[in-house]
Formats: C-alpha cells, sequence, structure tokens
C-alpha cells in the first residue's frame, strides 16, 4: 500500500510538472477543450523548443550581417567622403572620391565650381567596387585671383563634406 501512495505522489507530480510545461507551449488548450495527453504535450515541446532555435539561429545570423552591414558603413563613411583638391597654374583639379550612396555629390561639387567662377574643361568618374572616383578638371580665370578662388573652392568644399558627414 505504500508503494501506491509513492507512486500515486510520483505521478501526482508528473501531471503537474506536464500541466506547467503545457502551460508554456504558445497553443494553449481553450477552456472545455480536453486537455493534451503527456505524449503530446512533450511532442509538442519538442517541436516549440526545435521552432525556437530556427528562430534563435536565424536571428542570430540577421544580427550578424546587420552588424557587418553598420562596421562596412560606418569605414565606407570614412574612407568614402574625401576629397583633394590640387592647382596648377590656371588649372584647378578636384578628385572626388565618393560611396555609391553619396553620387549627389558630384553634381553638387560641378554646380559649386561654376558658382565661384571656375569652368569645367574635363569630368569624368569610374567605379571600383563600392567606391566612385569622380575626376574634375577645371579654368579658372586669372583675372580673379587663382589662388583666392581656389582657397575659397577649398573651403566650401571641405565644409560640404563635414557637414554631410
Amino acid at each position: 500500500m505504500d508503494r501506491n501512495l509513492s507512486s500515486s505522489k510520483h505521478t501526482t507530480k508528473k501531471m503537474k510538472e506536464l500541466s506547467e510545461l503545457s502551460s508554456l507551449l504558445p497553443h494553449q488548450p481553450q477552456e472545455g477543450v480536453v486537455s493534451l495527453l503527456p505524449e503530446q504535450v512533450l511532442a509538442e515541446s519538442v517541436d516549440y523548443i526545435k521552432k525556437l532555435q530556427e528562430k534563435l539561429e536565424k536571428l542570430k545570423h540577421k544580427k550578424s550581417c546587420l552588424m557587418r552591414m553598420s562596421e562596412n558603413s560606418a569605414t565606407d563613411h570614412l574612407k568614402t567622403l574625401n576629397i583633394s583638391i590640387s592647382v596648377s597654374g590656371s588649372a584647378l583639379d578636384v578628385v572626388l572620391r565618393t560611396g555609391l550612396d553619396y553620387q549627389f555629390m558630384y553634381a553638387r561639387v560641378i554646380r559649386m565650381l561654376h558658382e565661384e567662377g571656375a569652368e569645367v574643361v574635363n569630368a569624368s568618374f569610374s567605379v571600383v567596387d563600392d567606391t566612385i572616383f569622380h575626376n574634375i578638371h577645371s579654368e579658372v580665370n586669372g583675372e580673379h585671383g587663382l589662388e583666392r578662388v581656389a582657397a575659397r573652392i577649398s573651403e566650401r568644399l571641405r565644409k560640404f563634406v563635414s557637414d554631410v558627414d
């Protein structure tokens, strides 16, 4: 008889544990519906845990991709917003290095050169991976003072780049 009491307590304990486990599953039985058999509770629990593991792996992969994109965009941002200006005689050359998402800068730089009195003689670009190199060769009329115009253009371009950052 002692054995039956022990077995009954063990069964009651297991049923309580199964009930708790069942309460953690997303598909709760509605009131009035016959509760699941212990085997069904265990099978659903295993399936649910597997689905959660798959979801976790997908989220880890997504996080990893987003982290790489974030790191790449931070380094791309630093390396792609670069302007160099050189003056030789009446020639003013601008080399603008941008990422693919900063293409708008090319037109703005040309407009800025025109506003400052520089005449664009030649403009070209080349794409290498995800970087665009813009080369703009312009002439500045000597009567405006090449050094002063070049300094003003240089200052405006540098301010423009820092505003974009």
